[in-house]
């Protein structure tokens, strides 16, 4: 598996208490939207699990930067020294990982149901997919809080309102609730075989698994990546 020593390029608040990190892109490295990287400090905290973490790719693989993304509430040593690194410090970048990739299949829908900081494949995944003038019809369903905690959001109803093959449904729970079964399925009534991909936190996963499996989906039609506070 290929290693990278690369520089911090930037950060910049995502969203209320989410920060996303901006790295050099190595000459020559590839991967597909919806993969995932670590990242290893090179002189991390004493602390212990505090070397590195791993992260889904939020940036595309067109774009010419790799970013990551985190929220920052949920403070750990790691993501502490992260932050506090000088723009131009290295750290060490091993991938790409993970199979969190769109089906090729183009007339099958793909469901992107994420919750919280589970959005970062998915915007990596539908800007590829814009990009490169994919025909699969997209939806994502994307839960948070409320909108400020929602990373992302103005660029992805940007996405919805110049992309007909995507559609967009931002549900903040403090004031319309959770999305249940009866939501889901209005949200995708009409969506051609569609395969569902799930990202956020594990009990979110979890209870999506459930009403897909009470809606008659398959598991082999269900891909997910449970997010434990990153």
């Amino acid at each position: 598996m290929a290693r990278h020593e690369v520089a911090l390029r930037g950060r910049e608040e995502a969203a209320e208490g989410t920060l996303a990190f901006r790295f050099a892109k190595p000459a020559g490295f590839t991967f597909k939207a919806g993969q995932s990287v670590s990242v290893a400090l090179l002189d991390p905290p004493a602390e212990p699990n505090s070397a590195r973490r791993t992260f889904s790719l939020a940036s595309a693989p067109f774009e010419d930067e790799l970013m990551v993304a985190t929220r920052m509430r949920e403070g750990s040593a790691f993501k502490r020294a992260l932050n506090a690194l000088p723009v131009g410090a290295p750290v060490r970048l091993t991938g790409p990982l993970g199979a969190m990739t769109l089906h090729e299949d183009s007339a099958r829908a793909a469901v992107l149901i994420a919750g919280g900081i589970g959005i970062t494949p998915f915007r990596s995944l539908l800007l590829q997919a814009e990009h490169d003038g994919l025909a699969h019809p997209l939806l994502l369903a994307y839960s948070n809080r409320q909108r400020g905690h929602a990373a992302f959001i103005a660029e992805l109803e940007a996405l919805q309102r110049r992309n007909a093959r995507f559609r967009l449904l931002a549900r903040m729970t403090d004031t319309e609730g959770f999305i249940d079964e009866e939501a889901l399925a209005r949200f995708t009534r009409g969506a051609p075989a569609p395969v569902y991909y799930l990202a956020g936190p594990p009990a979110m996963v979890q209870a999506m698994k459930a009403i897909l499996a009470r809606m008659g989906t398959g598991a082999a039609d269900v891909r997910s990546e449970e997010f434990y506070g990153y």
